[in-house]
């Protein structure tokens, strides 16, 4: 790569960890993928990006930023693996947190399992405090109490504090007094509050979202400490931003006060990459499929812009199941867990039967064929015995893989289900990709679509690998997998623009609302937004863009439709504008209108954001002679067939704008491999994607097919 300014990118995942550096100037990209160490995972990332420097021969004094997003946290959440939590609420609401919403998720279920709360009983403490719903104060906060109870948890080994009062979210100066008393008396102690992690109604949401800020807290603050200074150490002088659930990226300041909001990092940045790549293809409609070796996720981009959800749940104790997690209340990218990773693992249940799932065997021990002591078959090693992956080229040539050690994990399971081993490893592929269709099909359906309308765009490592039969049993016809489509998730960090956002709970009728406060309530939380992206990206806080959004409802109703609403200022003239808008989102989410009414404001919203670079990458595309993409062939399994067959296979950094090539084949690079089915075809474009057509028309094209790709390649 050329000298320059680069931009260096680090996602960690369940099983990988993903490096890219892009350079600035040139509009190159190089990339590597490291195997995670769960136990540090800071070692695997340090490691992997003095790999790709020293094999690049890059200059660490050369990066001008790194943005890094992580499944740490999100992974301490599963299982229950942050820090010793306590609680400190007010008198009479120790067990909001364990009642919850006295939901069932399986109403049927005499043995179900209810998430588990992150705070036992014995550290829930109360004081005397109490706030009116509207600020007044009905009984004076107790500070010496709220200490007290501060110092018994921390006896009982407590680390971590969250303080949630009722009313908090209109009032917050009893939890700031009680921070302000505990942090002098125990300065060791982490100390969470809702008033700022959560300032929102709904008690039992703000708990949860404050419980598990502070269960993640000290954790964040531990690595990210450490994180930066292993960067530093390295040489390299660029400060290290964090990337959020909702799309955007912060500073390390902001990301260790309010960890929660970096859950979701590593699929956010896979939708912004979905949705930059599906733009260059000239798609604005995709759903985003992104399959690493832990997890797949699914994101809709609808019109070029990824969805935004303000609440969603983490750890569910059923996967899939809404109600069976840990409310969460912040702004996350909408995505849904849609099935399995190439690390999840392959068994007989109690009848027989063949499932894949949810059990993982990450990157430790890691699939069998790792050679790493993992035993059990997994969707990797299937993969490997249907030929769809290259021993001598996995993870870009980092490792070796071993067919014989995933025969071998599969054999004993294939026996006893009747069937020869590459039967089975078929349907292990099988299932896996029905799963993970199914769970995208309600989840495409419960927004109003259908995923036919959609194109599939696929990244991650595992997503080329089954993206075509997903697409197939979604009624999918148009197919996107973008180059570098392994580490995109990477890439997408590299876009994603510097984002914070605010909110807080008003409760005021719009018909009757003072329209100096209401604009005052916004300015407030703008410019608190607005410094703490003046702090990533110092000169660009005054300069940032602003989107203005309320949660909405019809007076009587018992929840919100969150609405998109003119730019403010506002006034007495900005009524219409506000109303009309709510209206138009109120019919497009329920299909219909209620009889007229009186419209209520519960909670404002603000998303201040500002780009941190380009915002676009200009990945650039192989320059080989066309002729030469062709790399030879491989046996591959097909299982409309049940047999093998020799396959081309093709060098994806090789094929040249216009070309096609007709399934089945493989096209493999260094992050991911794509397997064209039977019947497929796929073209590459001028940004380079390759566009896969599953109902392939006649004609067009300088097609190579694979009987031709056979006689090409003997010649």
């Amino acid at each position: 790569m050329t000298a320059g300014k680069y931009s260096l990118g680090i996602d960690i995942g369940g099983t990988f960890t993903d490096i890219v550096v892009y350079d600035d100037i040139s509009g190159k990209s190089v990339s590597h993928k490291e195997l995670t160490t769960p136990h540090a995972p800071y070692e695997g990332a340090v490691r992997g990006v003095r790999t790709l420097f020293e094999r690049e021969r890059m200059a660490y004094a050369e990066v001008d930023r790194v943005i890094h997003a992580t499944t740490l946290f999100t992974n301490a959440l599963i299982e229950r693996k942050g820090a010793t939590t306590g609680l400190i609420t007010t008198a009479g609401f120790r067990d909001t947190l364990e009642m919850a919403r006295e939901h069932k998720y399986e109403l049927f279920d005499l043995h179900i399992e209810l998430p588990r709360v992150l705070v036992p009983r014995r550290h829930r403490l109360e004081v005397t405090e109490r706030m009116g719903p509207d600020g007044t104060v009905l009984q004076a906060l107790d500070v010496q109490q709220a200490v007290e109870q501060a110092g018994r948890l921390a006896e009982a080994g407590v680390s971590s504090i969250a303080i949630v009062f009722l009313h908090a979210y209109v009032n917050p100066a009893h939890e700031r007094a009680a921070r302000e008393a505990i942090q002098k008396a125990h300065p060791g102690l982490f100390v969470s509050i809702s008033s700022e992690v959560s300032p929102q109604i709904r008690e039992f949401e703000r708990t949860s979202t404050t419980v598990a800020n502070a269960y993640v807290k000290p954790l964040a603050d531990g690595y990210l400490d450490r994180m930066c200074a292993e960067i530093a150490r390295l040489g390299i002088g660029a400060p290290l931003f964090m990337m959020l659930s909702n799309g955007g990226l912060t500073h390390v300041a902001e990301a260790k006060r309010v960890p929660i909001q970096l859950l979701e990092s590593g699929p956010a940045a896979g939708a912004l990459a979905g949705a930059f790549f599906g733009h260059s293809a000239q798609v604005d409609d995709i759903l985003a499929f992104d399959m690493g070796g832990t997890t797949a996720k699914l994101a809709i981009v609808d019109g070029g812009v990824p969805l935004i959800a303000h609440h969603f749940e983490a750890s569910r104790e059923k996967r899939l199941t809404e109600g069976s997690g840990l409310p969460i209340s912040i702004s996350t990218i909408e995505l849904i867990e849609i099935g399995a990773g190439g690390g999840s693992i392959a068994h007989l249940d109690a009848l027989g039967l063949l499932k894949v799932g949810p059990e993982s065997a990450s990157s430790n021990p890691g699939p069998a064929c790792y050679g790493r002591g993992g035993a059990q078959p997994t969707v990797t090693d299937a993969n490997l015995v249907l030929g769809f992956l290259d021993p001598a080229a996995f993870a870009g040539g980092t490792m070796t893989i071993d067919v014989s050690k995933a025969e071998d994990a599969m054999r004993p399971l294939a026996e006893r289900s009747g069937m020869d081993v590459p039967e089975f490893a078929w349907g292990i592929h099988s299932i896996v990709n029905e799963n993970m269709a199914a769970a995208a099909r309600v989840h495409v359906a419960e927004r109003g679509h259908h995923a036919g309308r959609f194109a599939l765009l696929l990244t991650g490592g595992g997503g080329p690998l089954h993206g075509c039969e997903v697409a197939r049993r979604l009624g999918i016809r148009q197919v996107i997998c973008p180059p570098g489509a392994g580490v995109a998730s990477a890439l997408g960090l590299l876009m994603a623009p510097a984002r914070i956002d605010r909110m807080v709970s008003v409760g005021w009728k719009l018909e009757t609302v003072d329209w100096k406060e209401l604009e005052q309530a916004y300015a407030d939380i703008e410019d608190d937004a607005r410094q703490v992206i003046e702090s990533t990206l110092p000169g660009q806080g005054a300069t940032a863009q602003v989107q203005r959004a309320a949660d909405l409802r019809f007076v009587g109703q018992g929840f919100e439709v969150i609405t998109d609403l003119p730019a403010g200022p506002y006034g007495r003239d900005s009524y219409d504008g506000i109303r009309e808008s709510f209206l138009a989102n109120y019919a497009k989410t329920f299909g219909q209108l209620p009889p007229s009414g009186d419209i209520e404001v519960i909670n404002i919203r603000v998303a201040v954001s500002a780009q941190a670079g380009s915002g676009s990458l200009d990945v650039q595309t192989g320059s080989v002679a066309a002729t030469q993409a062709l790399t030879g062939q491989r046996r591959m399994y097909l299982g409309e067939r049940q047999a093998y067959a020799d396959v081309p296979v093709y060098e994806r950094s090789a094929l040249q704008a216009g070309q096609a090539i007709a399934g089945p084949a493989i096209v493999q690079e260094a992050s991911s491999t794509l397997i064209l089915p039977d019947l497929a075809r796929a073209a590459v474009d001028a940004r380079g994607n390759l566009l896969v057509d599953l109902q392939p028309q006649q004609g067009g094209g300088a097609n190579l097919s694979s009987r031709e790709a056979e006689r090409e390649h003997a010649n």
